[in-house]
Parts: structure tokens; C-alpha cells; sequence
């Protein structure tokens, strides 16, 4: 079973700015209302561990993996809750430069496992408005 949560915000902001935010990691306690910590390498293939914070919903910590990293772009990673093929999950952000001086955050994750059908409604009610809290976070903070 596979479950795919996607969210995008327009910011009338560069990239560059956009992405000095997302990338400023030891700062994510201090603004962002999702993930609450994210500590480690961030270089592919690399362990880093993610807090999130779901409206509602408890908070949880994991260990996942770096598989996107690029400049500007992209930050993606693959986490595993229990064991592979329970529920997993790939996070990513993506920027598109929109050529007028705005950039496109797109923020989703791809859920795959035995367990997707059981968090399903909880993913697309509780952790959809996390996803939406941190764009919305990040494009106010982007703007200013």
C-alpha cells in the first residue's frame, strides 16, 4: 500500500533565500511547528534523525537517510518505522525557481508499507496540516 502526501507554496522570495531557511537546520526548533529538530550529516547516504511534531498527533523521533541533497533544489530522505516494509517513508522538498523572483516549495512524502491503510487518515488530516504549518512558516520568514 502506498500513500502519497504532497503540499506547495508559492514565495515571493529567490531560491537562494528560500533555501538558506530549509537548510538551516540547528534553527528548526526556533520556528518550524513540524519538524522540530533535525540533527546529522546531510550528505547522501548519511543518518540523520528527524522530530516531527503533527498537529494532534504525538510527537515522534526516527533515524533515517539521506537521498537527496542538491544545492538550492532538492533535500530528501528514506525513514523506517519498525522494520522495512511496515511504514516507510520518503520526505522531500523541492524548489522550482519560477523565473519572476517567487520559488515553488514543494513539500511531500511518498508512504509505503503494510501499515500506510492504518495511518492513513491521520497522514492526510494531521500530518498534511504540518506539512502546510512549516510552508507557511517558511514562505513568512522568506518574505520578510
Amino acid at each position: 500500500m502506498a500513500f502519497l502526501l504532497n503540499t506547495e507554496i508559492v514565495i515571493n522570495a529567490t531560491p537562494n533565500k528560500v533555501w538558506a531557511i530549509l537548510t538551516d537546520f540547528k534553527n528548526y526548533p526556533n520556528w518550524n511547528p513540524f519538524i522540530t529538530s533535525l540533527t546529522g550529516d546531510f550528505e547522501i547516504g548519511k543518518k540523520i534523525i528527524v522530530r516531527i511534531e503533527p498537529p494532534e498527533v504525538k510527537a515522534s523521533t526516527f533515524k533515517a537517510i539521506v537521498t537527496g541533497f542538491e544545492v538550492n533544489e532538492k533535500i530528501s530522505w528514506f525513514g523506517i518505522f519498525i522494520m522495512r516494509g511496515f511504514f516507510d517513508g520518503e520526505h522531500n522538498f523541492e524548489l522550482t525557481n519560477n523565473g519572476n523572483g517567487t520559488t515553488t516549495l514543494v513539500q511531500y512524502e511518498n508512504f509505503t508499507g503494510i501499515l500506510v491503510p492504518i495511518f492513513k487518515k491521520i497522514l492526510n488530516n494531521n500530518t498534511r496540516r504540518g506539512f502546510e504549518a512549516m510552508n507557511k512558516k517558511v514562505k513568512k520568514l522568506a518574505e520578510r
